[in-house]
């Protein structure tokens, strides 16, 4: 990919930033699929023998994931971290009854908010027991960074238990905005993501051991575009690459938009896929001899 394109596809942080600040209001209520995959993450997490003292809540967005991990290792310090502030402030309006019994039985609500961005962790090496992130590294434009970062503050035979968008996420969006030169066909209209296997690769080059990788489909079905669209906006998932057209695109764009989409319609719906990709991987406490790490993928049969 030369480097024109990964510069049209670069995250532009203070729009995100702001978008998802927007959003903190909406956001429970229409994270739909958010929650979906928060819960397959929490029953694969039954699998896992593990006591963190510190668990780290990456891109925690309004704090469902951090109070479901506080429930769960009651006695262990939940960092919840976003990169939007109004995100982090209704954390704190989440089961206030739990947290208030959390005071009383270990005299700390034991809940840390911290306003940060991923690709640069303000946290300690070897800080954290476990790091958990739902849908969240897809915002990050050095994935390596991320991951990095990950190894860095987890604590040796620490875990990182992560999910994230693969590249047929959207791909009605995609098709129905670049066909026909809707805007301007060198503009980008939904963010690049990353495929399964090159996740795993990372992973390897951070230093994770034997990282495990799985993909799963969900289809969401709208009457109309502009459901598709409010969807987005009210989960704060804007468009905020650089290469987006700037502007307002109009009542012709939207008309536009609306007829190319038209292609995907089944039993009167629209679908909107999502391909989510799911992954967890161990900080070793050696290398392998050999230097490299085994990936595992693992099929699904839905």
């Amino acid at each position: 990919m030369d480097a024109k394109l990964r510069d049209s596809y670069h995250i532009d942080k203070a729009r995100a930033r702001a978008s998802f600040g927007r959003a903190a209001e909406t956001y429970d209520a229409a994270a739909i699929l958010q929650k979906q995959v928060r819960d397959e993450m929490l029953s694969r997490l039954d699998l896992v023998k593990i006591s963190p003292q510190v668990i780290l809540d990456a891109g925690c967005g309004t704090g469902a994931a951090s109070h479901a991990l506080q429930k769960r290792f009651a006695k262990s310090q939940v960092v919840s971290l976003d990169f939007a502030l109004p995100m982090l402030q209704k954390t704190r309006s989440h089961d206030l009854g739990f947290l208030r019994q959390l005071k009383s039985l270990f005299g700390s609500t034991k809940q840390s908010l911290l306003c940060a961005d991923i690709e640069a962790l303000p946290l300690a090496s070897a800080s954290t027991g476990l790091i958990w992130s739902n849908l969240a590294i897809q915002w990050c434009n050095d994935l390596d960074a991320a991951l990095q970062e990950f190894h860095r503050v987890l604590q040796p035979e620490g875990l990182l238990m992560f999910s994230t968008f693969g590249p047929d996420t959207l791909r009605e969006l995609r098709v129905a905005t670049n066909q026909n030169n809707v805007g301007e066909p060198s503009r980008t209209s939904v963010s690049r993501f990353i495929d399964m296997h090159d996740i795993g690769d990372a992973l390897v080059r951070a230093g994770f051991s034997a990282p495990v990788l799985d993909v799963e489909r969900f289809t969401l079905t709208y009457d109309d575009v502009k459901s598709v669209m409010r969807d987005l906006k009210s989960i704060g998932a804007h468009n905020a690459t650089d290469g987006r057209a700037r502007g307002l695109l109009g009542r012709g764009f939207l008309q536009k938009l609306q007829e190319n989409y038209e292609q995907f319609r089944s039993e009167g719906k629209l679908p909107a896929t999502f391909e989510v990709v799911y992954g967890h991987a161990w900080r070793g406490k050696d290398k392998p001899a050999d230097g490299l790490s085994p990936i595992t993928f693992k099929a699904r049969n839905k």
